[in-house]
């Protein structure tokens, strides 16, 4: 009898940067390049020992994320993807996505090496269309360059290219917001990731928005909805708050973690989620360690400890596929909260679903439930509602 493998994404951190970013927390180092060689040697050894966890897996999508992976070159990047070849069972139509800033992506040569490896999706960090404004938020590329990286990318044979972009930066206008969008619409991506600004602490934001222009919450939200109305009227669909679309060109990567496909994350500060080891644990999260040095460490030590380890229960598990899942513009299905759970959607949340439908934050048609337009700019207080079980 045939077995079809489960599904299971692959996340590869790769923390170099050229410069930190004034808005990023993600964790990213600058002026680290003489590592390059030792981390990629420290990536293939927790490839190889984290490989049995994959067992009866197959993995469906790979996620070079960072950071800015592209730093790495067409050297290291084949290295990394072909021990994860050797190593695990991945799907022939595997989606493979690698992050790149646009001065580090516009050598197409380097690209269509890339893309002969194997790498079938680009992931642009374009954020603005303004130089000033990515001069402000720490940004080291222009907008020349990322019109540079996309025919770079094209002409290396990339058929999926998404491009990232912010709004709601300091002193940003709606009208300038409107003529970034503009400017993404006209490279002809096949995917955009628009997200509002959030000030995170700890970053040089954060230190200095006192003295910053930062539009509030009103001004984020028009440039929101402009953002749905304007995409749609030019083909992206919109299947996440933050995420479009060209038809068939969604993330498949981020739509596993939407729908709680396990995920395997190696490399510093990544993080999995796996299978449960027994009924009352529903899955396992681990996280790495938040350090370079303490990574290569355990490297040279010869074996990989995660920083934190989680188990989440059923009930959590339960209010992650609500809070995931409201994400999306589908939503969550009744079929397939029973086959995952074991237990009717009605039977946990009925009526505080019926009560959010009835607040028109809620809508059931065929077997879903989805957020309203009203209920997405409200989603946080929609999730509050269903947090009590």
């Amino acid at each position: 009898m045939h077995i079809t493998p489960r599904p299971l994404g692959l996340y590869l951190h790769i923390p170099f940067c050229r410069q930190k970013c004034a808005y990023c927390d993600f964790y990213s180092l600058s002026g680290q390049d003489a590592r390059m060689d030792d981390y990629v040697d420290a990536l293939c050894a927790h490839l190889t020992e984290a490989a049995p966890s994959a067992s009866g897996h197959q993995i469906d999508t790979i996620y070079f994320g960072g950071g800015t992976p592209s730093l790495l070159g067409p050297k290291r990047l084949t290295t990394l993807l072909k021990t994860v070849s050797k190593r695990y069972h991945v799907a022939k139509d595997a989606e493979i996505t690698l992050e790149a800033n646009p001065e580090s992506a516009g050598d197409w040569k380097a690209l269509k090496t890339l893309r002969k490896a194997g790498f079938n999706r680009l992931s642009l960090g374009m954020q603005s269309a303004s130089d000033a404004e990515l001069q402000h938020i720490g940004r080291v590329h222009t907008m020349e360059q990322v019109t540079a990286a996309v025919e770079a990318a094209r002409k290396a044979r990339f058929e999926n290219l998404s491009l990232d972009l912010i709004y709601g930066l300091p002193g940003q206008s709606s009208e300038q917001w409107q003529e970034n969008l503009a400017a993404a619409v006209s490279l002809a991506p096949e995917h955009l990731s628009c997200y509002g600004l959030k000030v995170e602490p700890g970053t040089p934001l954060y230190a200095r928005q006192a003295e910053e222009d930062l539009p509030d919450d009103e001004a984020q939200a028009d440039m929101y909805l402009y953002t749905v109305e304007y995409l749609a009227q030019n083909g992206y669909a919109q299947y996440e708050i933050s995420n479009f679309a060209k038809p068939g060109c969604a993330c498949r990567h981020n739509l596993g973690y939407w729908r709680q496909t396990p995920y395997l994350g190696l490399g510093p500060a990544a993080a999995s989620m796996l299978p449960g080891r027994t009924p009352e644990e529903f899955s396992l999260r681990r996280t790495n360690v938040r350090d370079l040095a303490a990574y290569l460490r355990q490297s040279h030590q010869g074996r990989f400890q995660p920083a934190e380890e989680e188990s989440v229960s059923p009930a959590e598990a339960r209010f992650e596929t609500m809070m995931l899942g409201l994400r999306t513009t589908k939503g969550v299905n009744e079929a397939a909260f029973t086959a995952m759970h074991g237990v009717a959607l009605s039977d946990v949340y009925g009526a505080k679903l019926a009560e959010l439908e009835t607040q028109g934050l809620l809508c059931h048609t065929g077997g879903w439930w989805r957020l309203t337009r009203r209920g997405m700019d409200v989603q946080n207080g929609v999730l509050v509602e269903l947090m009590e079980e």
